[in-house]
């Protein structure tokens, strides 16, 4: 009560308010009276020099503008159609796009991609392909965001008089989406002339059937394929597609590449940066910098990365300005059209949160990096080991994998040249078991420092390897275990000659006995000790 007579209102005003909303709010109350027509009572409109303002006791917020039933007389005091201060006119962007910022600057033609020289570049079989208008089935190989689906569709437009683009998911399409993409190409090229550019993303998801399914229409050249994954063809891909298509591998963007192509984004007034806030922009040199150092190559990454810090840049903007008119009580001066919207590093790591890092535990990075690991340990190089083993746990990957490699690697690269190698890499197992990541990265990394500088021998790895050859080439099977090292725990065992001219070595160490079958008498599969020489 005490609240709303000080702002001016009548006591029995007041208390129709209070009664009509239940009485448990002042603000309530204060939208019921600027809402509705008092019935029982008038009250005269209050002096500017008695009524304070309203935002006095409530933000912007909170206010609701008052609806009379009927016109009411203008008065010099308050005027009932207009709110009681103006807002900010800063406000979010009308008409926002629904593309992301990656998607509106994929390249048009060849001309417009940034990087993979190697394959668009002048007099190469992809660009001469372009200008002959002969476009070939290819596969494209690659990380995230280098490119593929964006090559795909420049080479479409780029020779966009002689085919038309169509593409499917591999996650989403099956058989019958294919033979309707089939379908309806022929129907193309019969009626308009021209030839069908069919992309399939991601189509190392594709089974072996349904890949079968791609072989004649490639073969009757009903479409021209072009493939896109991530995956390693050789493991993903039948034999029969690969032999129809050219696997074109795309490599990480550059550095500077990255920083062109976010440039390139920052200047386009039409579906550059600026579409997305609405507003005029401008990015500090060292965001530019800062994205395109941290995104691993990937395109994608640095663009969503540089749109989210355009959008966390404008919000705080925004939100400044409107601090700024309620203090200086609402006068409406600044707006949208004329802010300018600056991202600085600080938005920049904001919106990219931590670096990106191409890996994937289940794919071929996850094996490239661990053979680099071994083979850093192998050449002692303890320093390349351990940077490799940052590179694997940074990007996500178990420690309990890693460290089973490393007791792999303490037989097979160490063994006999330091048998405690072994008990290290079984202790750094134990250790990830029992405290997990992140705690046991100095575990991994001591292991990998030990096993790297450890002295090494593969005369226990080759050993193994040989006797296996041997079991598994053997003519006419393999021979029965000799009567003298075979156990007799029975009287007929031991009449039929089991265990019989066996010496027990602890007690004659220098008597000299065979325990190898008689074809491999003399054989020897384990080298050691090494020959000085060596």
């Amino acid at each position: 009560m005490e609240q709303l007579l000080g702002m001016g209102f009548s006591a029995d005003l007041a208390a129709e308010a209070l009664a009509a909303t239940g009485g448990s709010s002042t603000l309530k109350a204060t939208e019921w009276i600027l809402s509705h027509r008092p019935t029982t009572t008038s009250f005269p409109p209050p002096s500017l020099q008695s009524q304070p303002k309203i935002h006095t006791f409530f933000s912007s917020s909170q206010i609701i503008k008052s609806q009379p039933d009927k016109p009411s007389p203008p008065s010099k005091h308050v005027d009932s159609q207009k709110p009681l201060f103006n807002r900010p006119t800063v406000s979010p962007n009308t008409n926002p796009p629904s593309e992301p910022l990656a998607e509106r600057m994929r390249p048009q033609t060849i001309d417009d991609v940034l990087g993979q020289d190697h394959i668009l570049g002048p007099n190469t079989a992809l660009r001469s392909a372009v200008t002959c208008n002969r476009l070939p089935s290819i596969v494209l190989w690659g990380p995230p965001g280098t490119g593929k689906t964006s090559i795909a569709r420049a080479l479409a437009s780029s020779a966009s008089l002689h085919y038309r683009f169509a593409s499917l998911s591999a996650v989403t399409s099956g058989v019958k989406d294919v033979r309707d993409a089939v379908d309806e190409a022929r129907k193309q090229k019969a009626n308009a002339g021209k030839r069908t550019v069919l992309f399939v993303d991601e189509v190392h998801r594709f089974n072996k059937s349904q890949q079968d399914s791609f072989l004649p229409v490639i073969e009757d050249g009903s479409i021209v394929f072009i493939g896109a994954t991530t995956e390693n063809p050789s493991f993903h891909l039948i034999n029969p597609l690969l032999s129809r298509c050219r696997v074109l591998t795309l490599h990480p963007l550059r550095q500077t590449d990255i920083a062109r192509l976010l440039r390139r984004a920052i200047d386009d007034s039409v579906k550059g940066l600026s579409r997305t806030i609405g507003m005029a922009v401008k990015v500090d040199e060292q965001v530019i910098d800062f994205l395109s150092s941290q995104c691993d190559g990937d395109a994608r990454v640095s663009l969503n990365a540089l749109e989210v810090s355009a959008i966390t840049a404008a919000a705080r903007l925004k939100s400044g300005l409107q601090v700024q008119l309620s203090d200086n009580g609402g006068d409406g001066s600044c707006s949208s059209s004329t802010a300018l919207v600056v991202v600085t590093l600080e938005n920049a790591k904001e919106g990219l949160q931590s670096k990106h890092l191409n890996y994937d535990k289940a794919g071929e990075e996850h094996y490239n990096l661990i053979s680099a690991l071994h083979k850093s340990m192998r050449g002692n190089d303890a320093n390349a080991a351990i940077y490799w083993l940052a590179r694997m746990l940074e990007g996500g990957e178990e420690p309990l994998y890693i460290a089973r490699r490393l007791i792999r690697f303490a037989s097979e690269d160490i063994g006999l040249a330091d048998p405690s190698a072994l008990t290290q890499a079984v202790a750094c197992y134990q250790a990830c078991h029992f405290i997990g990541m992140p705690e046991c990265n100095v575990n991994l990394a001591q292991c990998v420092a030990y096993l790297a500088l450890a002295p090494k021998s593969i005369a226990v790895y080759g050993a193994i390897g040989a006797a296996r050859k041997a079991v598994r080439e053997s003519v006419g099977g393999n021979e029965g275990v000799p009567l003298h090292i075979r156990n007799a725990p029975t009287n007929l065992m031991k009449e039929l000659g089991y265990g019989k001219g066996y010496i027990y070595t602890p007690d004659n160490p220098s008597a000299s006995q065979s325990f190898l079958p008689s074809s491999l008498q003399g054989y020897k599969f384990l080298n050691w000790p090494p020959a000085v020489d060596e």
